[in-house]
C-alpha cells in the first residue's frame, strides 16, 4: 500500500516549468470493478465478491483524487474495501466534520458489516481528519494502522521565534503513536522537506513525536517509487 499511495505527491498539476533531469512518471487510471456503497463522504468502493456476512478491512483516505486512492488501495489490498473522501483544500475542512465521532462512525455504519481492520491514510490537508478521529477516545482504539503522506502540520508555539510545534496540535498523533512503538498498532508518516515559514513543517512535526518517543532518525538514502528518493 504503501508505495503506491505515494503516488498522491506526484498528482499532474498545470506548470509553465519544464524540468528534464529526472523522469516524470504518472499513474495510470485504470477501471475498477466492484459495487459501492454512499456515504456522506463519498463512496465505498466494495472488492469483487464480497460477501454481506464477512469483515472486510477498510481503508479511508483524505484528500486526494478518488480514482487514485481507490486504483491504490485495490492493488495493494484486493480484498479491502475503499473510501476516498475528497473535501476541498486546507486542513480544516477536513477536520471540521469529524470534530463530532458520529461522523467516523456514520461511515462504519455505512458499510454494514461485522467490522474487519480499519486503516486510516491522508495526504497533506487530511491530516486534519485523521486527528480529529484518533483526538476522540471511542474512535482510536478501532484504528489498526494510519499511514501519512506528507503531513502533520502544526502552528507554532508562542514566541513564535521559538520555531516550537505546538504540541495541542500534535499530541493526538503522539497517542497513537505510543500504541504503535509498543506494536499495538501501526503507524508510518513520510514527510517532505518543504519548509511553509508561518506555521511548522511536516519534518518539525515528525521530529517533534520522535524527540517525544525518545526515538531517533536513522539516515539510509535509497530510491522510491516513481522515481523519488527516500530517507527512512
Amino acid at each position: 500500500m504503501l508505495p503506491l499511495l505515494l503516488a498522491f505527491q506526484l498528482a499532474p498539476a498545470a506548470s509553465p516549468m519544464v524540468e528534464n533531469t529526472r523522469a516524470h512518471l504518472r499513474i495510470e487510471r485504470k477501471s475498477i470493478p466492484g459495487d459501492r456503497i454512499p456515504t456522506p463522504y463519498g463512496e465505498i468502493l466494495l472488492p469483487p465478491r464480497a460477501r454481506p456476512n464477512r469483515p472486510l478491512p477498510l481503508v479511508i483516505h483524505f484528500h486526494g483524487a478518488p480514482w487514485l486512492a481507490e486504483q491504490s488501495i485495490r492493488h495493494a489490498m484486493p480484498h479491502a474495501a475503499a473510501l476516498a473522501v475528497q473535501l476541498g483544500a486546507g486542513s480544516r475542512v477536513y477536520a471540521q466534520p469529524f470534530l463530532e465521532p458520529s461522523a467516523f462512525q456514520s461511515i462504519l455504519n455505512a458499510l454494514n458489516r461485522p467490522r474487519g481492520p480499519i486503516y486510516l491514510s491522508g495526504f497533506s490537508a487530511g491530516y486534519g481528519a485523521i486527528r480529529e478521529i484518533l483526538r476522540q477516545p471511542e474512535n482510536s482504539p478501532l484504528i489498526t494502522g494510519v499511514l501519512l503522506l506528507d503531513g502533520i502540520h502544526a502552528g507554532y508555539e508562542q514566541p513564535e521565534e521559538q520555531r516550537h510545534p505546538l504540541p495541542a496540535d500534535i499530541e493526538p498523533y503522539l497517542e497513537y503513536a505510543r500504541k504503535a512503538a509498543s506494536r499495538q498498532t501501526r503507524f508510518s508518516i513520510l514527510h517532505s522537506e518543504i519548509f511553509p515559514g508561518s506555521y511548522a513543517s511536516t519534518t518539525e512535526t515528525t521530529d517533534w513525536l520522535l524527540s517525544q518517543l525518545g526515538l531517533r532518525r536513522k539516515p539510509v538514502l535509497r530510491w522510491g517509487p516513481l522515481g523519488m528518493q527516500i530517507l527512512p
